[in-house]
């Protein structure tokens, strides 16, 4: 094995370094993003290449493991064809600035699913719902109540700045969210469907002879 690789010229050399070193760092990184495996350090790895640390990121640790990947496999290719030196050194330098773009695009759209899942307490202001636990009055204690929020019912935790407590079966409105995500609520009645009046539900004729009793 040694032998084969020593014999071999320098550009091949160089490609097979890259592939082989290349593939096994990707094949951890995929595994870890896929598996849910402890990707702080990664994401550390990524936050120095992008400062802003969100949205789209061309560059970053991840998508650079796949350049030099695709990088040093396609390179081979070319050689293994008989391309000259200098197309094959075109053909994958493309190659590997295609792998981070789909790269790139992948983890860019797992990110936004998995945002889409997660829960923006600032969605639950003005949501009616009902208390879970007794909160204690001027925020003397807190409590948990059910609400609706980004579409399923969620018992949450909630504080009230009213002077008298709000017991469990309470109807209540969020009027705020704390910074942590506690919830400010105050008591407020149950919806009520528009109905029409007894006086509109009677005659015009019987209507008057009421008034005139």
């Amino acid at each position: 094995m040694l032998d084969w690789f020593s014999n071999l010229e320098f550009l091949p050399k160089v490609y097979w370094l890259v592939a082989i070193i290349g593939s096994l760092i990707f094949s951890i990184v995929m595994v870890m993003a896929f598996a849910g495996g402890d990707t702080d350090g990664l994401d550390d790895m990524d936050s120095d290449f992008d400062a802003e640390g969100a949205g789209f990121q061309f560059i970053s640790f991840k998508n650079l493991v796949g350049f030099f990947t695709i990088f040093g496999w396609s390179g081979l290719a070319c050689l293994d064809a008989g391309l000259s030196t200098s197309l094959t050194i075109v053909i994958s330098v493309i190659s590997g600035l295609l792998m981070m773009v789909i790269m790139a695009s992948l983890f860019f759209f797992i990110s936004k699913l998995t945002d889409s899942g997660t829960l923006n307490y600032k969605n639950a202001i003005d949501a009616v719902g009902e208390v879970y636990l007794t909160i204690g009055a001027d925020r003397s204690r807190m409590g948990k109540v059910s609400v609706s929020v980004q579409g399923s019912m969620r018992e949450l935790d909630a504080l009230t700045d009213s002077l008298t407590e709000l017991k469990t079966g309470a109807i209540i409105k969020v009027v705020d969210v704390t910074s942590n995500g506690i919830l400010i609520v105050d008591q407020t009645r149950k919806p009520i469907e528009a109905s029409h009046s007894e006086n509109e539900e009677l005659p015009a004729g019987e209507n008057r002879l009421l008034s005139n009793d």
